[in-house]
């Protein structure tokens, strides 16, 4: 909790395309720390935008959906890992409904700090937020592979 006791608002960002969701997990993510200032990007190409003109303080945790229009969420992974600074060391948490193997291996491959499958209950959804928001970062960079089904 080192970044929240420097800095008494954490940056959170959040890239979906669907409007429900971003306003579900915007809900979520208020109730369980009102402090929290969130940005979020409609697509990958809208996240990508942000991030090149970043003015802001880095942050904290980016949660990245897979299936977006004009730029998938491999491909803004990948592009925020090859990016210059401490931005490509942002931990980016993929937030899919895609339980698939397959895209788990893929996104800890292209650098994912961690992957969870989208809950569909409100409760879940704030639970796993609090203990995002609890985690201890330097404890799980040897952890790869790791994901969660909420």
């Amino acid at each position: 909790m080192a970044l929240a006791e420097q800095n008494s608002h954490r940056h959170i960002y959040i890239a979906d395309d669907d409007e429900d969701d971003r306003i579900f997990f915007s809900e979520a993510m208020l109730e369980v720390d009102p402090d929290v200032i969130l940005k979020e990007a409609q697509d990958g190409a809208e996240l990508m935008e942000i991030l090149h003109t970043l003015s802001d303080p880095l942050p904290e945790v980016i949660f990245l959906d897979l299936n977006m229009p004009k730029k998938k969420g491999f491909d803004c992974l990948e592009e925020i890992r090859k990016l210059k600074g401490a931005i490509r060391e942002v931990k980016v948490i993929m937030f899919s409904t895609s339980s698939d193997p397959q895209d788990i291996e893929k996104a800890m491959e292209l650098g994912a700090s961690f992957y969870a499958v989208k809950p569909s209950g409100f409760d879940t959804l704030k639970s796993f937020l609090e203990q995002v928001l609890q985690m201890d970062w330097r404890c799980r960079t040897n952890d790869r592979g790791k994901f969660r089904l909420i």
